[in-house]
């Protein structure tokens, strides 16, 4: 579709800012007067964050990154039968105020891309097995959240690739993707370099944000004596290294650019923060995945990120933490780390549920079998779980979306040095959340919204970008 003249930045109605402060104002005066101080002041943050959206919804995608890489599970202390998250309230505003303009008049038209139609199938084949699936368990105020929060991350793609309509727009969230996990990652190995007992006290300070108490570093195999893994803000280090893959997959081609976003020093610097954080969270599959997007560029475009793979092999190879993380890397390849050897006995049980129900699979809500289970390392056999062979496949006809049209629009973005790195960057990020999704499932998990709200939002900025670079070629 063509693009609306109206700028997406700045509502035109000062009335409907007005009403907006009127009706926080009335909001927060019952919820204080009625739930308590802290209730109130959430009511007024949370009012207040969506009048700074609705004057300039690109600070509500700032948000929305923000919260995913530094408060992943942050909640608001309210508690209404459900307790929204940052992360809802922020998505939440974001897709609220992309729907007022549209419902005002102010948005006439909505851009889209070929990955629409696969991923409105892909939407409503969910909908069709959560509600096919609610014979095998109760429908919960929690199940149905964690359900419309994925809904809401699926759909947020068709509002990411509606925003980004220019090359600037789209150049800006990337960058602010990049210094947000270049943020996650420093504070990972600050909380890693502390005393275990310092840490843990700090991360407990995040209970009142939400976040688990008691005893939460983490440790490899959850023994004590072996060697602690980063979780920054994270909660699990699996799901930390998969953030960091996927943003360390789009920093990379920065690093060798001619054109890059930042100084070269400061690509390097995001770059190697990303990088040794990884190391740290002793995530094996979110390592394979980063070399795999790495290795896609590297084939693909920029010989020159050899060397520095090269050199960061060599660097581990040499250094002495590094050390364990290469033997679980040799333990997992043989098998003989209990890690691995779980994972084989989840997959044998996952192909057993995929067999009972092979076509739209057993929904979200549990199983009908007490001899079979949902919960699976690996996000292919997760969907399959959930949805079944046809929901597996749908998803499997999006990315083919996603990669084929950046296929056919390739011949674009080679002699284009601006574009070219940030193009080949976001769809390095999916390559390398694709291969780490062979062994971890927080891609499709209703546990990790914050994941699949990263995941998504690289679908569809990589979708952006081919669209944007297809349409500066046809002059439009």
């Amino acid at each position: 579709m063509t693009n609306p003249t109206s700028d997406i930045r700045q509502p035109q109605s000062p009335l409907l800012l007005g009403l907006g402060l009127g009706l926080t104002a009335v909001v927060a005066g019952l919820l204080l007067a009625y739930g308590g101080p802290l209730i109130g002041l959430a009511a007024l943050l949370a009012g207040g964050a969506a009048l700074v959206v609705l004057r300039d919804v690109e600070l509500g995608f700032w948000g929305v990154i923000a919260v995913v890489c530094l408060l992943p599970f942050a909640t608001l202390p309210v508690d209404i039968g459900i307790t929204p998250t940052f992360l809802d309230v922020a998505l939440g505003a974001v897709a609220g105020v992309w729907l007022l303009r549209l419902a005002t008049g102010q948005q006439r038209t909505v851009v889209t891309a070929p990955i629409t139609l696969p991923l409105v199938v892909f939407i409503l084949a969910a909908i069709f097995s959560f509600i096919f699936g609610l014979a095998n368990g109760p429908l919960t105020p929690t199940l149905l959240r964690k359900f419309a929060e994925l809904l809401l991350s699926l759909g947020f793609v068709v509002v990411v690739v509606d925003f980004c309509r220019d090359w600037r727009r789209l150049e800006r969230l990337v960058r602010v993707i990049l210094l947000a996990g270049a943020a996650a990652a420093l504070l990972a190995i600050g909380l890693w370099l502390l005393p275990d007992d310092t840490a843990n006290t700090l991360l407990n300070a995040l209970q009142r944000l939400g976040y688990p108490g008691g005893w939460v570093i983490r440790y490899i195999e959850e023994n004590p004596e072996l060697a602690e893994r980063a979780i920054g803000t994270s909660v699990d280090p699996n799901v930390l290294g998969g953030l960091l893959l996927m943003i360390g997959a789009l920093a990379g081609p920065q690093v060798v650019a001619k054109r890059p976003l930042f100084p070269r020093w400061l690509s390097l610097g995001i770059f190697g923060a990303l990088a040794l954080a990884l190391v740290l969270t002793f995530s094996r599959g979110a390592m394979v995945g980063l070399v795999a997007g790495l290795g896609f560029v590297a084939l693909l475009r920029y010989r020159r990120l050899i060397p520095y793979m090269l050199g960061g092999a060599l660097l581990l190879l040499l250094l002495p933490i590094a050390q364990e993380y290469i033997l679980r890397f040799v333990e997992g390849i043989q098998g003989q780390d209990l890690a691995t050897q779980m994972r084989f006995g989840e997959y044998k049980d996952a192909l057993i549920l995929i067999g009972r129900f092979p076509i739209f699979g057993v929904g979200f809500a549990g199983t009908p079998d007490i001899d079979i289970y949902l919960g699976v390392a690996n996000v292919y056999l997760t969907i399959a779980q959930l949805m079944g062979l046809v929901g597996l496949g749908i998803f499997l006809a999006v990315m083919a979306t996603v990669f084929g049209y950046a296929f056919l629009n390739r011949h674009l973005f080679k002699a284009s040095e601006r574009m070219d790195p940030t193009w080949l960057g976001l769809h390095a990020a999916l390559v390398g959340g694709l291969v780490a999704g062979i062994f971890d499932h927080y891609l499709f998990n209703l546990e990790f919204h914050h994941a699949v709200t990263a995941f998504w939002l690289f679908v569809g900025l990589a979708t952006a970008a081919t669209r944007l670079g297809a349409a500066a070629a046809d002059g439009s």
